[in-house]
């Protein structure tokens, strides 16, 4: 890694506030989840108007989840569309999480809408593919593993070029990579159990008008240590770009 680059984590938006005064906020969970010296990450938060990077300085960038809907057309993500294929097309290490992972499919020439479904939310067992199995991220999961999911909005058509390496029986594109360097996971490796509790709390009423029951979903949340692996993995990639 040169000593003039850094690692980015690219705030897309904010948990809900009493979730960020008990917990932290998204970029600290994945600060956490790299496992990287802080001196060689920085934070933009392009939601609230901070400029992006010049890609010249960008070792790696990880792009958070958000409260935002990516079929809004909003500026900065548009902007961000733009900023993530410049940096897929150099080759830098990109890792898209929950709305990053439909940035990152609607910027490489895929289509992101609401899931037909509804809400997938709560602890949930999803299947790493063949795929995945050959891949420098995922190949070191399990064919199994639980992944925490809170998500309303889907990849529904994924990048031409795009090579799927999860799913489950809710949501068909749970992980997927464009060329070496680039993935985007549906789910969400930086959420503690704690995490998906107060998100599970926040929704309750959205979740019980789906038919989904909360309590339910809080008794069956367990811990993800296969999926938090994946940040780690990414934060090793990142550096030694």
């Amino acid at each position: 890694m040169s000593a003039d680059k850094l690692v980015y984590i690219i705030k897309a938006g904010s948990t809900f506030p009493d979730m960020a005064a008990e917990q932290g906020d998204f970029e600290d969970w994945i600060i956490s989840g790299l496992g990287l010296d802080v001196a060689l990450l920085d934070v933009v938060d392009v939601e609230n108007g901070m400029e992006l990077p010049d890609i010249s300085s960008v070792s790696g960038a990880v792009i958070t989840g958000s409260h935002a809907m990516v079929t809004r057309n909003l500026h900065w993500s548009l902007s961000l569309e733009t900023w993530t294929r410049q940096l897929v097309l150099a080759k830098i290490p990109v890792l898209g999480i929950c709305y990053g992972h439909q940035i990152l499919a609607r910027a490489m020439g895929g289509t992101v809408d609401f899931h037909s479904q509804g809400t997938e939310i709560g602890t949930r067992e999803i299947t790493r593919l063949p795929a995945g199995g050959q891949d420098i991220l995922f190949k070191g999961l399990p064919e199994r593993f639980k992944g925490h999911t809170v998500h309303s909005q889907t990849v529904t058509r994924l990048p031409d070029n795009a090579v799927l390496l999860a799913c489950n029986s809710f949501e068909p594109h749970h992980g997927f990579r464009i060329g070496d360097s680039a993935w985007g996971v549906q789910f969400h490796p930086e959420f503690s159990v704690r995490a998906m509790e107060g998100y599970i709390g926040h929704m309750a009423d959205t979740v019980r008008q789906e038919g989904q029951d909360p309590e339910k979903l809080i008794r069956d949340l367990d811990n993800t240590p296969e999926a938090a692996e994946l940040l780690e993995r990414f934060g090793r990639l990142a550096v030694g770009n």
